[in-house]
């Protein structure tokens, strides 16, 4: 089966008008202009996006066993269920191709998505069972699976070396003529919906070729885009980007508004049309018809949640789908951004000042933001691993669409490419990916700290994940995510040395370190308490060991002594002040001013007055910290990190140093101590166990980068759930 049959042929004898508005330009093709397409050409080559004769010749003969193999299975079920000779001997059926192989842009070792269609008396429970036996048995199949159960069923092959993913579609025909044409409506009658969504990528690919005016330009045009989408990481549906089809509709819809423009032109159109483009007005290749089949298409006047679609790029056949519903705000302005810069770098390439290669330079996911957030998946046996992978990764849209909602946050940017992670113990067998979001965080007005907690933003995500997996019965106990804040410097740590490409140019010190600059209070966590090498750490080996079970017991022993010791100061401390109340009459306002006061002549001030236990890289806590509330969080304070508002705290204490007068110290004490110390003590040990978040003989990160942030574990310590809790310096 090639890639384009005769039907594609019939394109260009359409009328000359395309899509739904005039095109904006007639103008023919300049000298110029063919030969910054054949630089262009020459540019695509070297990323392999054009695959040689003989390797396309291989794909045809591999499809065409495979259709041979689905006409003679097709007659065997026929024979089975006792269908009449004579309409075995016509009975058909017949593989058809979508996707990049059918629209002829596929590059070197991609794979084809393909199509069984069957007449109506061959059942889907056919296919997934005798006609999955009958792949079983040709030698030339591999890796063979099927996912029956997927929201489109699919069985997965490999067949002579070439990566096949066929799809079923069963039509309310007798017989399976061999000149069909999936573009007639009238064959979605009386399917079901599996069957429709199984068509809908044929005949959306159908139609695309349908509504081009030259094919030849419109393929060129889509190779180069979609290389330059996969460098820009913006490649991909699941993760909130534009897929395939999506891509190709854009060039699409360029190629209508240019008839007879070449590539070169097309590539400059392209990003000229979409950067300006006022989403969310939808992009259409034709006007939407209505078949009055009762499917349902997208329609926002009708179907109000369609209204809410950011960046609506509308597939061409029946029944019209918005195919890029996956897009959120961060993706949506993440490629707006890229259309821009592309369009400024192909108007330098039209005047001669840049060549095409500037189009295609891959810019540093790793170094364009300072905050990250790492995602680590992992699983015991690689055929877990396999499905809990794809599971999260279907499912990481929904983080950054959390990461959103926060207020503090501007943007999240994933990087769509995956990669190995690391082991937990090294030498445990465990197969884990990792992936990586960039994130942007507002740039606040005045001279403050600010407090970001991700937890809940982290647990949401992936309790929706777990959920997912028990839901489909596919968790087992060994599969786990895990979440981590870490800066620019530290991915280094974490991802393999290909990924990191450290840039030669240093970074200004405003700009992107402006808008986004801060400290980190670090919290590898996971809900399975797993321990994750900390990017602070001096290498994985050295952090899986020291995150044993043994390891982890000491750390709780340590911190949970930790705690009583905090409490016996505080207990001391207590004492002492209410003496010195008690006998000289120092009335408890001069106490609670106190550290407004030492700031003013100049003493140090008062750091984090939220958290029940005061960090200081160079000094201890002082007498007036005493004052301080505890706060709910152990590694978020509720305010500034210089003021203090003023707390009632104050008016209650001063109420209780006038009864001192005529109560006895011991009481006096007892009554202070009880109230505002007892919560304290306990509230640390909770902490200590649970939360792990202070470890006071820790390496203190530099006070230039964290300010007077918590002190950072240089080990892994587990905790019960994904948290992450920053403090950004401004």
């Amino acid at each position: 089966v090639p890639p384009i049959t005769s039907q594609v042929q019939t394109a260009q004898q359409t009328p000359k008008h395309y899509g739904i508005t005039s095109p904006i330009s007639l103008a023919q093709p300049k000298e110029a202009d063919l030969v910054l397409t054949q630089k262009l050409i020459e540019t695509l080559r070297p990323f392999g996006v054009f695959e040689e004769e003989l390797e396309l010749q291989r794909r045809i003969l591999v499809l065409g066993k495979l259709n041979t193999l689905v006409q003679v299975w097709i007659r065997e079920v026929s024979e089975v269920k006792n269908i009449p000779s004579s309409v075995i001997d016509n009975v058909g059926g017949k593989i058809f191709t979508f996707g990049s192989y059918r629209l002829g842009v596929h590059t070197k070792g991609a794979d084809i998505d393909a199509l069984c269609v069957a007449p109506r008396h061959v059942e889907r429970s056919d296919f997934f069972s005798s006609f999955y036996e009958k792949l079983k048995e040709q030698e030339e199949v591999k890796d063979l699976r099927a996912v029956e159960e997927a929201f489109v069923p699919v069985i997965k092959l490999s067949f002579d070396g070439i990566e096949i993913d066929i799809l079923f579609a069963r039509l309310a025909l007798q017989t399976i003529p061999e000149n069909l044409d999936l573009r007639d409506d009238g064959l979605l009658k009386n399917l079901d919906i599996r069957c429709i969504r199984s068509l809908n990528g044929c005949r959306v690919t159908d139609e695309i070729l349908h509504l081009v005016p030259n094919i030849e330009n419109f393929r060129l045009t889509l190779r180069a885009i979609k290389l330059w989408a996969k460098r820009h990481n913006i490649y991909s549906n699941i993760l909130g980007f534009l897929g395939g089809v999506s891509w190709a509709m854009l060039v699409a819809r360029t190629c209508q508004l240019y008839p007879n423009a070449v590539a070169s032109t097309l590539v400059h159109k392209f990003f000229l049309v979409f950067s300006k483009w006022e989403w969310p007005n939808p992009v259409l290749l034709k006007q939407p018809e209505d078949c009055n089949l009762n499917l349902p298409v997208w329609d926002p006047r009708v179907t109000p949640s369609d209204r809410y679609h950011l960046m609506p790029i509308i597939t061409p056949a029946y029944p019209q789908q918005n195919s890029t519903y996956n897009v959120s705000t961060s993706t949506r302005a993440i490629m707006v951004e890229e259309f821009k810069r592309g369009l400024a770098i192909t108007d330098e390439i039209l005047l001669n000042k840049a060549e095409w290669s500037k189009l295609f330079e891959a810019p540093n996911f790793f170094q364009k933001y300072k905050h990250y957030i790492v995602l680590l998946a992992s699983a015991q046996t690689e055929k877990q691993h396999l499905e809990w992978v794809g599971l999260v990764e279907s499912k990481i849209r929904i983080l950054v669409g959390n990461l959103e909602k926060n207020e503090f946050i501007t943007l999240a940017h994933v990087n769509p490419q995956s990669f190995p992670g690391p082991k937990e113990e090294i030498d445990k067998e465990e197969f884990s990916t990792i992936w990586v979001i960039g994130v942007v965080f507002k740039k606040m007005e005045g001279p403050e700290n600010l407090n970001v907690d991700l937890t809940f933003d982290i647990q949401s995500f992936t309790d929706t994940v777990y959920r997912q997996a028990i839901t489909s019965k596919m968790f087992e106990a060994d599969m786990k995510i895990t979440a981590m804040h870490v800066k620019r410097k530290q991915l280094q740590q974490l991802l393999p040395k290909v990924a990191i490409q450290r840039s030669k140019r240093k970074h200004s010190s405003d700009g992107l370190r402006a808008m986004n600059d801060g400290s980190l209070d670090l919290s590898v966590d996971s809900d399975n308490s797993m321990s994750v090498p900390s990017p602070t750490g001096p290498s994985a080996a050295k952090i899986a060991r020291a995150s044993s079970p043994q390891g982890r017991h000491i750390y709780l022993v340590i911190l949970s002594f930790d705690g009583i010791v905090h409490g016996l100061k505080i207990f001391i401390i207590s004492y002492l002040i209410m003496l010195i109340i008690a006998e000289d009459g120092t009335k408890p306002d001069n106490v609670g001013t106190s550290s407004s006061n030492a700031t003013q002549k100049g003493a140090a001030p008062l750091k984090r007055p939220g958290s029940p236990v005061l960090h200081d890289s160079e000094k201890k806590p002082k007498v007036d910290s005493v004052q301080q509330t505890p706060h709910p969080s152990p590694c978020l304070s509720a305010g500034p990190a210089n003021k203090r508002p003023a707390s009632p705290l104050g008016n209650e204490t001063s109420k209780k140093v006038e009864e001192v007068r005529q109560r006895s110290h011991v009481e006096c004490f007892l009554k202070f101590y009880f109230q505002h110390c007892v919560n304290f003590v306990f509230y640390t040990l909770f902490n200590s166990i649970l939360c792990v978040h202070f470890l006071p003989h820790s390496r203190i990160t530099s006070n230039a980068d964290l300010s007077d942030v918590p002190i950072l574990p240089t080990n892994p310590i587990p905790v019960v759930k994904n948290s992450i809790k920053l403090r950004l310096s401004r």
